[in-house]
């Protein structure tokens, strides 16, 4: 049978323990800071896809459109989960809003697509295949595979070539489908060619489209090209991403870095998934692996349009600005559509393009968090202090009962005088 003393010593010290695991929660806590997006590998494992094309050699005598994908993906990929999708579509799908895409066209009947497609003349006919696959990341339903929607399934896609059929960019097929989109009313035109010169007739479309409201979405770099590295190539500014006032788009990895071949280039607003993304294309109900700014780019046209349907009397200002004012902060701000759908903004910011030198920075005032963390360090120590305190008489004082009360290393009472008898 265990002695009084100590059974009594061990439920002491058992309650001092939970005490010092237990104090710190007493005070104040302070949130820690966001882990931020959800990370992802980025690989492909268990999804050998074939690879979507932006353009077709431009030099080969005969080219064949890309054909029909015979593989679907076995899983959402991480560009989806990136961008918390799932979450996004309960609070809006972009429902009534119009987004021009300008690109190698878009098929009408494309699986996830059909009914919400309008393409007239050479729109409708995409042989490469690269419009369509944006077209699904910006308002597809995912057909049998709704785990791969767009941003914005609700949406309606306005098809206008801005390049020729082999995929190649031109300055005037580009201004002329600024010029259409802004005729017909879209509230979002992405733009995901990107030019090496500036053009005063592209240059005038873009005004024009922004004077009459629309929030214009470009790609801050032409997609890599297929054959030779970019390591010798100069930073420049491409067009129209380099215009004021448009949100300039550039790709990224799961790590948040741009990927390696990716042109350099300065003044992005946003950077969006653009590696390993899964959509599908004009032929078939299979599905294609595509990257570049231009997916990056129909990334944040797709959460323009949800923040447009869910705001529909902010200007185009408001909506660039509120998407680039709750990206996730990073050398590259990162796109959050469920933020740009759900955060309470405070005062004006700059649009995009604008100059942001002259913005006054504003130090958040910390002395009242300060001085609650300073009580709370104050109430740890002494709670400290008192639990050890309490720890030690319950160790010692049984201890020194059993000896009588005299100090340790003396014999009973008398010994020593009977030693020396």
């Amino acid at each position: 049978m265990r002695p009084p003393a100590r059974g009594a010593a061990r439920l002491l010290s058992g309650a001092g323990l939970a005490a010092v695991l237990l104090l710190p929660g007493a005070g104040p806590v302070q949130a820690a800071p966001g882990a931020g997006p959800p990370t992802a590998d980025g690989t492909t494992k268990g999804q050998e896809l074939p690879g979507m094309p932006s353009a077709f050699d431009p030099e080969a005598e005969q080219v064949a459109c890309t054909p029909a994908s015979r593989r679907q993906a076995e899983k959402q990929d991480w560009s989806r989960q990136r961008l918390d999708l799932d979450r996004l579509h309960r609070h809006g799908t972009g429902a009534g809003v119009t987004v021009a895409l300008i690109d190698t066209g878009v098929a009408p009947d494309a699986a996830g697509l059909d009914g919400r497609v309008t393409a007239q003349g050479a729109a409708g006919d995409d042989c490469v295949g690269h419009g369509t696959f944006l077209a699904g990341l910006i308002a597809g339903s995912g057909a049998d595979s709704p785990g791969l929607a767009g941003v914005a399934p609700d949406a309606r896609i306005l098809a206008l070539r801005g390049t020729d059929e082999r995929g190649a960019p031109d300055p005037g097929l580009v201004a002329a489908a600024l010029r259409e989109a802004t005729a017909a009313g879209a509230r979002v035109i992405a733009v995901a060619v990107a030019l090496p010169r500036r053009d005063a007739e592209l240059t005038r479309a873009v005004a024009d489209a922004r004077d009459a409201g629309a929030v214009v979405v470009a790609a801050a770099t032409p997609d890599p090209p297929s054959r030779g590295g970019t390591d010798d190539v100069p930073s420049r500014t491409y067009w129209p991403a380099g215009e004021p006032g448009v949100l300039s788009v550039a790709d990224m990895l799961p790590s948040g870095l741009r990927p390696n071949g990716s042109l350099p280039t300065g003044g992005i607003d946003l950077a969006a998934p653009g590696a390993g993304v899964v959509s599908g294309g004009p032929r078939g109900d299979g599905h294609y692996l595509g990257g570049g700014a231009s997916v990056a780019t129909a990334y944040a046209a797709g959460a323009a349009a949800v923040v447009r349907a869910d705001r529909p009397d902010d200007s185009a200002d408001a909506v660039t600005r509120r998407l680039t004012a709750t990206a996730y902060p990073a050398d590259l701000p990162q796109l959050d559509p469920y933020a740009a759908v759900t955060t309470v903004l405070g005062d004006p910011a700059p649009p995009a393009g604008a100059d942001r030198g002259s913005v006054p920075v504003v130090l958040r005032d910390t002395s009242a968090a300060d001085r609650a963390t300073d009580r709370a360090t104050l109430i740890v120590l002494f709670g400290t202090a008192g639990v050890l305190t309490v720890l030690w008489a319950a160790y010692a004082l049984p201890r020194a009962r059993a000896r009588g009360w005299r100090p340790a290393g003396e014999g009973p009472a008398g010994a020593s005088a009977v030693g020396r008898e």
